[in-house]
Order: structure tokens, then C-alpha cells, then sequence
């Protein structure tokens, strides 16, 4: 099969990496790509934005299958536009996109067929919204309606805290995503990933996450897009597994069926153990990025067949395989990120951390310039690796993160630490 992938981070080399491990495929190209994906794939220089030069693309290089990685084409329509073209893609459609592209569509959907998730209000102005937040008081989550590139979210403390995001919102820090305001109830809990294949009428799970979404060590700083990630997470027992797929994948599965949008694709919810069982906090339609890397690496089966499976509608007769060995990833970031950062800085040394037993390195912002590899966004590489335990993956993935010199980049450094700590105490 001739396959072409969408998108140029962490997440698509992952799945770039896995593609490229299928007997099914003849070529695989990526567009954009990135310096790490052109060691798997042809990178093409097409704007993902230009449906019409994706079908061309397609057309005319005869691809079979086209995989989105990223949510913005998938909330911009991509998905439809080549089915229409009578080109098979992996992904949603725009109108089921809606899960991701939008907080509040997902909050009518969950109260819709009961599914379990926090208390909420919808707001289009600042003064309704800074009202109910008053009337509710802190610990409060405020959050940008659309996409904002996993940034568009303020778990307030204050009242302060919670008032500065709703005006920061409502004066265009996020343009069109947060012209709609959803303000949730704080859950407290411990936070999971839980990945679901779809295709439309049936779910199957992947395996559990949990990433680490603040920028340093012990949970401080702002939120990211992802510092690290490991699977499985203990804290995902087959008891919770099954509440979560009964409560709250398979309603939205079904209720997508029902509302006439149904959803295929990879479902990735975001879910809160609290003490009142799981809830959701909120879904997006792609693969998590970090959380896609350590997957892929766990994933024993061909991925090509279960995209298939999932564009086809035949779920119902697929099941996965995983190694059960876990898998961890370690986010290096530029200094300075989630803020402004410098691009263009020199990496070396990845040829080295690379040969540690059981490492694989992704890139997720990278270039090539004269035979060097540098920096060329926020989230640069993932160093990750496999082991016996997580305390053996960790203990890997930071020996090949010594091994990498890059004066100009940071990580953090207690990836997995809820786990660790269990197993440890486990002794």
C-alpha cells in the first residue's frame, strides 16, 4: 500500500516509525515531516491546510491511505474531502472533529447520554462568565471553547487567577478558540489517558497512559502540550478499564451513532479517577502526543490493518496485541518553552544516546541544516525507551537524555514519578 501521513511532530514520527514496520506498505510519504521522520518516510513539502493539493497528492502518487496525525486538519474538514474524492483516510470527519474543536460540544454530548464529567457553564461573555465563576469560587477550570494547540486551558486557584484567564480569553489571546468560554468544575483526582480505536459503531481499547502536562518537576509551571508520558499506568486497573469503556467510550460511540455523526478514528480521552469513579475532562480525536509514542512502541500488532479496520467498519472482528513490557517517553524542550524560545540551536550526540538498550528517539521539532540536526520548535525531541519495569525504562531513557548535548534545551526529570514511587514501595 502506498500511504501518505499528515503532520510533522513527535506523534507522527511514532506512527511513521510504526508504518514503516508493515509488510503491507509499499511507500510511505510525510507531509510536512520532520528531520527524524525522513529516516522513515519521504518528507513532501504539501500545505495540509490545501485539501485540494492533498487529493491532488494523492491522485497522482496513487496513495491508498491517507493518516492524519494532527487535530487542526481533522477540525478543518480533510477527512471528508477525501472520502469525497474516494480517498480512504484514518481520522473523523469534521462534524464528529467537533469532540476536540470544541469544550462545549462535548459538554452538551456528555449531559445528552449521561455521561459522567464535571459540572459546567458555556459562556460568550466575560461578564456572564467572571458572574458564575463567582458564584462558584475556586478551584475552578477555565477553558477556551476551540482548539488552542493544548494551551487554552487555566486550572484557576484564585479568583485572581480565574478572572485574569476569562479576560484573557474574551481579549483574543487565543483568536477564534476562545470566543466561547467553558468554565468546569475543578475534579481532584489522579489524571489517566485512555486511547479507544473507532469505527463508528465499534470501540476497542488501546492501552493506558498518563502524561505529565506540566512544564517542571513535582507537577509546577504552566501547562503544555506533554512533558513526558509512560503505559501502562497501574493506576488503570482492569476494574476502572471496564468502568471506563462502559461509561464513557461506548455512550459517546453510540451517541455519535444516534446524532448521525459517527465518530472513527482514534478517541483519546482525558479522564479524572476521582473518588466518585472515572469522569471525563475532556476528548481529542487524534493520538495524545507524547502518550502516541510510548503506545506505539508497546503496540505489537501491524498498525496498517487496524487503521484499515477502523475506515472500514470492521473493528468488530479486530483485536490488538501489546508487549507487556512499559514504555516511557521524556519531552526535551527549548528553554523557554511554553513561552518564546529560540529555534535553530544545534543538537548533538542523538547517534550516541540512541544505541542505550531498549532507546528509541522521536523527533518532534527538528531540521536538518548541513548535515546537522537542530532545533526548530517548543517540543524538540522524545527520548524514549522500554524495560522490565518503569523504574528500568526511566533509568534508560535518562541515561540516553545525558548523552545528548543540547546546551539550549531542558527536560524534566521525575517522568513516571506515581509509578515509580509504587513500585519501589512494592520493593
Amino acid at each position: 500500500m502506498n500511504i501518505l501521513l499528515l503532520g510533522s511532530g513527535g506523534r507522527e514520527h511514532a506512527l511513521a516509525w510504526k508504518i514503516a514496520a508493515s509488510p503491507l506498505l509499499t511507500k510511505l510519504w510525510c507531509a510536512p515531516g520532520n528531520a527524524g521522520i525522513a529516516r522513515e518516510a519521504e518528507c513532501v513539502a504539501l500545505d495540509v491546510a490545501d485539501h485540494l493539493a492533498v487529493i491532488e497528492f494523492c491522485k497522482s502518487n496513487a496513495v491508498d491511505l491517507v493518516v492524519v496525525g494532527p487535530e487542526t486538519p481533522l477540525a478543518a474538514g480533510i477527512v471528508d474531502d477525501l472520502a469525497k474524492a474516494g480517498i480512504k483516510a484514518f481520522g473523523p470527519g469534521k462534524q464528529a472533529a467537533q469532540l476536540e474543536g470544541s469544550k462545549g460540544f462535548t459538554k452538551a454530548l456528555c449531559t445528552e447520554f449521561n455521561i459522567p464529567t464535571g459540572a459546567y457553564g458555556r459562556f460568550t461573555t466575560a461578564d456572564d462568565a467572571m458572574a458564575y465563576v463567582r458564584a462558584q469560587g475556586p478551584p475552578i477550570v477555565v477553558k477556551a471553547d476551540g482548539l488552542a494547540a493544548g494551551k487554552g486551558v487555566v486550572v484557576a486557584k484564585t479568583l485572581d487567577e480565574a478572572e485574569a484567564a476569562i479576560a484573557m480569553m474574551f481579549d483574543g489571546a487565543f483568536g477564534a478558540a476562545g470566543t466561547e468560554v467553558v468554565i468546569e468544575e475543578f475534579l481532584s483526582g489522579r489524571e489517566i489517558s485512555f486511547f479507544a480505536l473507532c469505527d463508528g459503531e465499534t470501540a476497542i481499547p488501546l492501552a493506558s497512559a498518563q502524561d505529565h502536562k506540566r512544564v517542571f518537576d513535582h507537577d509546577e509551571g504552566p501547562n503544555t502540550g506533554g512533558m513526558g508520558a509512560y503505559s501502562p499506568t497501574p493506576f488503570v486497573t482492569p476494574e476502572i478499564h471496564d468502568q471506563i469503556m462502559a461509561r464513557i467510550i461506548l455512550p459517546t460511540v453510540a451517541g455519535m451513532k444516534k446524532r448521525g455523526t459517527p465518530f472513527r478514528g482514534v478517541l483519546y480521552a482525558g479522564v479524572m479517577l476521582t473518588e466518585q469513579g472515572p469522569k471525563l475532562f475532556e476528548y481529542n480525536v487524534r493520538f495524545g502526543d507524547p502518550e502516541c509514542q510510548v503506545l506505539m512502541l508497546r503496540m505489537m500488532s501491524d498498525i496498517v490493518p487496524a487503521f484499515l479496520a477502523s475506515c472500514d467498519g470492521e473493528l468488530k472482528h479486530f483485536d490488538l496485541r501489546w508487549f507487556p513490557e512499559p514504555a516511557l517517553t521524556v519531552v526535551m524542550a527549548a528553554k523557554g518553552y511554553p513561552g518564546d524560545y529560540k529555534k535553530g540551536t544545534r543538537i548533538e550526540g542523538l547517534d550516541d544516546a540512541a544505541k542505550i538498550e531498549g532507546v528509541e528517539i522521536f523527533h518532534a521539532g527538528t531540521a536538518e541544516k548541513d548535515g546537522a540536526i537542530i532545533a526548530n520548535g517548543g517540543r524538540v525531541l522524545n527520548v524514549c525507551a522500554m524495560g522490565k519495569t518503569v523504574t528500568e525504562a526511566r533509568e534508560r531513557a535518562y541515561q540516553a537524555v545525558d548523552r545528548i548535548n543540547w546546551p539550549d534545551g531542558f527536560c524534566r526529570r521525575d517522568i513516571a514519578w506515581q509509578a515509580v514511587e509504587q513500585e519501589r514501595a512494592r520493593g
